[in-house]
């Protein structure tokens, strides 16, 4: 098999804890930032699979907690020029599945509690050029091929869950 894969990031974080939190996250990319990762790899005659994967992220927040109380404050902001995955591959002769993504994300914000208490505020303001090229050709695949390619300016996430 082969396994290859490309990131870059301008601000991540992931905040774990098991005690009452309170989370104050603040992350700025300015103006004249780029943020790019390009991967280009030629694959031929592999026996298993093929793997590429490929992202450029602006700001990135994880909060995950299980107290009684969760308070997250987040604020996010990308003006980069460009948070920009490139993915540029030729493979062929391979004995197995050949799967190619590549992603690019202005901001992502996660959170997941079983908090009774979980107040979140979440402001996130993207206006970069969000880009993500996959450029691929295939041949001689014995197994399944996959391609995908996205390119997203803010997206959240929140799991509120029980544990009655």
């Amino acid at each position: 098999d082969v396994v290859v894969q490309g990131n870059a990031g301008g601000n991540m974080v992931d905040v774990t804890t098991m005690n009452d939190t309170r989370v104050n996250n603040t992350q700025f990319v300015g103006p004249n930032a780029t943020i790019g990762s390009n991967v280009s790899v030629d694959v031929n005659n592999v026996a298993g699979s093929v793997g590429i994967t490929n992202q450029a992220i602006c700001n990135g927040a994880n909060v995950s907690t299980d107290p009684i109380l969760t308070a997250v404050k987040s604020n996010q902001a990308c003006h980069a020029t460009d948070p920009y995955s490139e993915i540029n591959t030729n493979i062929s002769n391979i004995g197995g599945n050949a799967v190619v993504q590549g992603s690019a994300l202005g901001n992502s914000f996660q959170a997941d509690s079983n908090a009774p208490n979980f107040p979140i505020v979440s402001r996130q303001l993207n206006n970069s050029g969000v880009v993500s090229n996959v450029n691929a050709n295939v041949f001689n695949a014995a197994g399944t091929v996959g391609l995908s390619s996205s390119a997203i300016g803010n997206t959240s996430q929140i799991i509120h869950y029980s544990t009655n």
